[in-house]
């Protein structure tokens, strides 16, 4: 049997372990400060623990579909090598971040670019594509 994409598969799979782990660390975070579900509101290191997860949440609707796109129209190497500054990004992100708040900016900056780029680049590869398809 073969897969057409396992290296974007791969860094899919690395994406979601990251992902989990940021999950975790809520869970911990909300038994060390005593943060009871549903509440998302409690102290600082809490609230920066909470930002993270969500944030990330939050950048995967984006990422997720430019990276298969992207990969399903280019190749997957290239998809591969972009995608996986994402999950780099996002651990350079929360590492900061949980620190402090102002120093998320460079890992904010490499999961945004990789985003971008896939996101672009998809869609000029499907245009040319899709032209070449019906004229």
């Amino acid at each position: 049997m073969s897969f057409a994409y396992p290296l974007t598969g791969i860094v899919t799979l690395l994406t979601i372990v990251v992902y989990f782990q940021m999950s975790l660390k809520v869970s911990q975070a909300r038994t060390r400060h005593n943060v009871p579900p549903p509440a998302m509101s409690g102290p600082e290191e809490f609230m920066r623990i909470m930002r993270v997860h969500e944030n990330t949440l939050e950048g995967l609707m984006m990422f997720l579909p430019a990276l298969w796109l992207f990969a399903v129209s280019t190749q997957d190497l290239w998809a591969a090598v972009i995608g996986a500054a994402y999950p780099i990004g996002r651990l350079l992100y929360a590492r900061g971040y949980y620190e402090e708040a102002s120093k998320r900016g460079r890992g904010f900056l490499i999961g945004f670019l990789s985003t971008a780029i896939l996101l672009v680049g998809g869609l000029l590869a499907l245009s040319v594509i899709a032209f070449k398809t019906y004229g």
